[in-house]
């Protein structure tokens, strides 16, 4: 057996095994480590095959600001996930019947799926003189500039509806108002009081 293939059983065995603690964690902390470890195994099947860009892209995106705002608010908001759990049994059926037409949809698409006529040679010859994230980069910004530009744009619509969603506004708060601080003197910000000997505090 090579390295190379004793890495990918090494990987591909920790990703499995820490995905299905991912659905199996009574703890959804642990939950979250769990998927933390599925992450960077995946990166490391990533650089197997000598994808480094996405491999890094798993690493700095999903598990340096996805996964760890997951933990955050998990610890955070202190659901009560017994009660949660109560209308399990209520729901099973249904997420059973979901649960077999996904899978019968992968089967039939891993059943029917096979490389079109010479496409694997069109990837292994696109750009050897060049790195993998160039290669992506020329790609992305060439010829699907449109749909990336497209996808900035729905991520800036649901940032701002986020915000807008979760934005409370309290009467009693008192707020930054820059105007006013620019405008303000000496006269308004201060008033000496002088007391008297003996009459302070």
């Amino acid at each position: 057996m090579s390295l190379a293939a004793l890495f990918f059983y090494l990987f591909a065995g920790v990703a499995v095994a820490s995905a299905f603690m991912v659905i199996a964690s009574r703890n959804p902390v642990h939950s979250v480590l769990f998927l933390i470890l599925t992450f960077v195994n995946a990166s490391g099947l990533f650089i197997l095959i000598g994808a480094e860009y996405i491999a890094m892209l798993l690493i700095v995106v999903y598990v340096g600001a996805v996964a760890v705002l997951f933990l955050f608010v998990v610890m955070m908001l202190d659901v009560d996930f017994v009660e949660l759990r109560q209308g399990f049994l209520q729901y099973l059926p249904v997420g059973v019947l979901v649960g077999f037409i996904f899978l019968a949809e992968l089967v039939l698409v891993v059943g029917s799926w096979t490389f079109g006529a010479g496409v694997t040679g069109a990837v292994t010859s696109a750009a050897p003189e060049v790195s993998n994230a160039v290669a992506i980069g020329r790609v992305l910004y060439t010829d699907y500039v449109y749909f990336f530009q497209a996808a900035g744009f729905i991520l800036l619509v649901a940032m701002i509806g986020a915000i807008v969603l979760t934005l409370r506004h309290k009467e009693n708060v008192k707020r930054q108002s820059i105007p006013v601080q620019n405008a303000r003197t000496k006269a308004m910000a201060i008033d000496v009081v002088k007391v008297p000997s003996g009459k302070g505090l």
